[in-house]
């Protein structure tokens, strides 16, 4: 089943819950196949949806946050686009360093890095793309392929 979404997403932290409902309830490949992948995919969403909202657009009401969906039977790519200045993935500090573990920051880029299976931002820095693929098998939590 292929699906493609475009959802203009109002800069509201309240509204990431429902986004992500939405969402995952139109990608059954999501939810089928693999019950970590699914995990992996809402979690991913979520924290992409917040840095847009947060950091990205600054909790401006006024600006909004576009979530494009690509989904077919082995995979999801996801982009999220905010409508700040951007900025450079290198320069956030790692979380799990010692000195970084108390700080505030970080933590979400992160958590999409080690959840998803590619992760790339456009030169601007104000977009996320990322790639989560599901496995054939039952091996990964998934019911195997006939």
């Amino acid at each position: 089943m292929n699906t493609e979404l475009v959802l203009d997403v109002p800069n509201d932290l309240h509204a990431i819950e429902d986004v992500v409902e939405y969402v995952a309830a139109r990608c059954p490949s999501c939810h089928e196949r693999a019950r970590t992948e699914y995990v992996h995919f809402r979690v991913g969403l979520a924290e992409a949806l917040s840095n847009a909202i947060l950091y990205g657009n600054g909790r401006d009401p006024r600006k909004r946050v576009r979530l494009e969906v690509a989904v077919r039977e082995r995979r999801v790519t996801v982009k999220v686009t905010d409508q700040g200045d951007g900025f450079d993935p290198q320069s956030v500090p790692d979380p799990t360093i010692p000195e970084n573990l108390e700080k505030i920051g970080g933590r979400g880029l992160f958590l999409m890095q080690e959840l998803m299976d590619e992760v790339s931002f456009n030169d601007t820095g104000n977009s996320v793309t990322f790639v989560l693929r599901f496995p054939s098998d039952e091996r990964n939590g998934g019911p195997a392929e006939a």
